[in-house]
């Protein structure tokens, strides 16, 4: 019997802010990272996981940039879902069946909160566009 461990989803989104959080000397990107996590889920809500992904490479600030690789990352790793975090997670997300998509995007969301829960622990210091 497999039993539901609650840091599933904390665990990853926690692990990859704090890796992006040390990385990170200039404030202006740590304050990009910060809203770009916490902006994440209505970001979602609005517009969807499609939308989302082709916003990656249009993103040109490197801090939200940053954030929106770490969702994929951490939605590909959460979900058994290969390749949606790469180059062509697109044509991946375009291939997925309905229930499969919508699936998805349910699970998606729910690590858009993590996101921005960790957000403001993890940048509770920076301040600025909240």
């Amino acid at each position: 019997m497999n039993s539901f461990d609650p840091r599933t989803l904390a665990k990853p989104v926690y692990e990859s802010l704090c890796q992006l959080r040390a990385q990170t000397k200039d404030p202006e990107r740590l304050k990009e990272q910060k809203n770009q996590a916490v902006e994440l889920y209505t970001y979602l809500s609005t517009w969807g996981l499609l939308r989302l992904k082709a916003e990656e490479d249009a993103l040109s600030q490197e801090g939200k940039k940053e954030v929106v690789k770490e969702f994929f990352d951490c939605l590909e790793k959460i979900s058994g879902q290969n390749e949606i975090a790469k180059s062509n997670g697109l044509d991946r997300l375009m291939g997925l069946g309905v229930e499969e998509y919508l699936g998805l995007t349910g699970l998606g969301l729910a690590l858009a909160q993590e996101f921005s829960f960790w957000a403001t622990a993890i940048y509770h210091d920076v301040s600025g566009g909240d």
